[in-house]
């Protein structure tokens, strides 16, 4: 894959390469420098797929919030203008 800005990927396309940044290292064909920029791109994806998995939680946790609105006490749940 081409080193393409992180930001621009999908979260499916980080993981994979991730992967492959994962599986190359593993097998030790590359030389110190490329391990380095591998490392240092695998920080990067790493760092950007958790930012991505944490905003869906967050995502997830505010549907799921509201669909139990109905289940919160009264002095927690939100003004309801008579």
């Amino acid at each position: 894959m081409t080193n393409r800005q992180v930001d621009k990927l999908t979260f499916e396309e980080a993981m994979k390469e991730l992967e492959e940044l994962v599986d190359s290292l593993d097998k030790g064909d590359v030389s110190l420098d490329e391990a380095i920029a591998a490392y240092d791109r695998g920080s990067q994806l790493k760092d950007y797929c958790q930012k991505k998995l944490q905003e869906a939680k967050m995502k997830v946790d505010t549907i799921q919030s509201s669909d139990n609105i109905d289940t919160i006490p009264e002095k927690l749940s939100p003004f309801k203008p008579d």
